[in-house]
């Protein structure tokens, strides 16, 4: 794994965090009602993401740990895992754009899972201290989206279980300016992420990159 897959990993965070402004942006917003008044919101804010970008990482983690194991079995199943990684970050350059939504019907996989969860994440609230945002967050980082399942996918190829929760990881950390962005109403950013140049130029980004990811693959078959 490459410091440009952590880089597009980031990347697709950044871009895909206009996404979660739908699904997360009201929720982020709402944080503030579940601190203690008078509280300062910045611990209690950073504690509920750490909690969300370390369910990532797990998974990530996870899912490295089991592409692992099935490419030490079968081999050429690193190939396969390659090239279905890169064809995904395509399929998330096209979402990230808007010019393909195809992806959100990924996000009914983990539905099922979600709605037993979600109100467990209610026996947190209201935060007492920035500590009980923490486990508040781990519940939320399974909150269905197919952005994170799809990158998910790059974990599979990813070689390892650390690898793969280095690539989660920096997922979790592209999403964080603008989920901050949202709870502190910074909208500048936020306008700057909804700029559709700015998608778009991201998006262009990521298509170069997995067409080079699969060049690469191909050209290490032959």
């Amino acid at each position: 794994m490459t410091d440009f897959t952590l880089l597009s990993a980031f990347l697709v965070g950044l871009a895909g965090s206009v996404h979660c402004f739908g699904m997360c942006g009201g929720f982020a917003g709402a944080l503030t009602a579940a601190i203690p008044g008078g509280k300062p919101p910045f611990m209690y804010i950073l504690s509920y993401n750490t909690g969300r970008i370390i369910s990532y990482s797990f998974a990530g983690a996870l899912t490295g740990a089991l592409g692992s194991i099935a490419q030490s079995s079968v081999k050429s199943l690193l190939y396969g895992f390659q090239l279905f990684s890169a064809l995904m970050l395509i399929a998330m350059a096209l979402y990230l754009a808007q010019w393909w939504r195809g992806l959100t019907k990924v996000e009914a996989l983990g539905r099922g899972i979600w709605q037993y969860l979600q109100p467990v994440s209610r026996r947190f609230l209201p935060f007492s201290s920035p500590l009980s945002a923490l486990p508040y967050g781990i519940i939320w980082g399974w909150l269905p989206c197919g952005l994170v399942y799809s990158t998910l996918t790059w974990s599979l190829a990813a070689g390892t279980a650390l690898q793969g929760g280095l690539l989660m990881m920096a997922f979790g950390l592209g999403t964080l300016p603008a989920l901050f962005s949202v709870s502190f109403s910074a909208k500048k950013f936020l306008s700057l992420l909804r700029n559709p140049h700015t998608r778009t130029f991201i998006a262009m980004t990521l298509i170069i990159y997995a067409v080079f990811l699969i060049y690469r693959t191909v050209n290490s078959i032959s």
